[in-house]
């Protein structure tokens, strides 16, 4: 028999829908080119990136380390890196998803590395043909053309990405101390064992609060519908992001910094579902492979994994092949996903406005 008091009074349950005020109107960023997806119905999915994200290779490198800091620990001889004291506010367990981003000063060195890295490849690509181009009219011997070319056009052409790159990557393999800080807080949170969904706010009409204190806006999840946003980008490309939406107040989450935005909404479906099946408690955790330390933590989940039989190490313990296979598994079962074609279950209890 499953032990429900480590869940708090107002966990969500998907049978537990209680009957709702009528919605209010969708303010006008909910107007426009905007889905609501339903719920219940949901598929064993996920973004296919939940999975790739946290390989066997890695759980097993990280055992590895925890083994190794654990026997520092008994020795005595443990000493951590000091951003391992700092508190990053995100977490991924068995009790909540709590999401952050890092700070403006820690992008800025990824995106160096990253941006000087793209540009290079392309700048590269490009210096090709411009290269030949310039070799077939010149007159003068191919090694001095080459050398004339260079140093009046490619070295700075492909000298400064390439400098970008190497001094981003640099500091970020080597220097984590000067890139890697805690961002001021978290952003959101949905928190399995009390049903609740949490945005943090930090600003204050619109300014940002400079006492240092943080709001936070709370209500139950059974409260929030799920959309997709779709838009056009640079290229006229449709791109779909998913956002989750208080029906009756102004909370809205732009899960667009966690799931990239694509031309297909099926990733934002399988995120909807993902999201669904981890905020019940009725149902076990996602079987996936961040998840697998806290499974026994979780009661419904150890409960279930008892009854199954359910071998505690499946992740980690999984081979590279194996691995790949399941991974394009889901890649299967996201591509195929009927959302679409689901009753919205929540309709039975909310009379929506629009």
């Amino acid at each position: 028999m499953t032990d429900k008091s480590w869940y708090a009074p107002t966990a969500f349950g998907v049978q537990d829908f209680p009957q709702q005020a009528p919605s209010s109107e969708r303010s006008w960023i909910l107007r426009f080119a905007k889905t609501r997806l339903p719920w219940g119905t949901t598929d064993e999915v996920c973004p296919v990136s939940f999975v790739e994200g946290h390989s066997p290779s890695d759980l097993r490198h990280l055992e590895k380390l925890q083994r190794e800091r654990d026997k520092q620990i008994a020795t005595e001889t443990f000493s951590p890196s000091p951003y391992e004291l700092n508190d990053f506010h995100m977490k991924d367990d068995h009790e909540c998803f709590r999401y952050a981003l890092l700070p403006a000063s820690s992008h800025f060195w990824i995106y160096m590395s990253g941006v000087g890295r793209v540009v290079f490849f392309l700048f590269l690509i490009i210096s090709i043909p411009i290269y030949i181009s310039e070799i077939s009219i010149e007159s003068d011997f191919i090694w001095k053309s080459t050398k004339r070319i260079f140093l009046e056009f490619f070295s700075w052409l492909l000298g400064l990405p390439l400098l970008s790159w190497t001094i981003g990557s640099i500091v970020i393999k080597h220097f984590p101390d000067l890139w890697l800080k805690p961002s001021r807080g978290p952003i959101w949170e949905l928190n399995r064992r009390t049903g609740l969904v949490t945005v943090f706010d930090y600003k204050n009409n619109g300014e940002y609060k400079k006492n240092g204190t943080i709001g936070e806006l709370t209500a139950p999840f059974y409260e929030f519908d799920a959309y997709i946003a779709t838009s056009p980008d640079s290229q006229g490309m449709p791109m779909n992001v998913l956002f989750l939406a208080h029906r009756y107040r102004n909370i809205v989450i732009n899960f667009a910094p966690l799931l990239c935005p694509g031309p297909d909404p099926q990733p934002a479906c399988a995120m909807w579902d993902y999201i669904q099946n981890y905020m019940d408690v009725t149902r076990p955790l996602p079987d996936l492979p961040q998840y697998e330390e806290y499974r026994h933590l979780d009661p419904t989940t150890a409960e279930y994994d008892r009854r199954t039989g359910r071998n505690p190490r499946y992740w980690i313990d999984m081979d590279d092949a194996t691995f790949k296979q399941v991974v394009n598994d889901m890649h299967q079962r996201v591509n195929d996903i009927d959302t679409f074609k689901r009753p919205n279950l929540m309709a039975y209890f909310v009379n929506y406005v629009d």
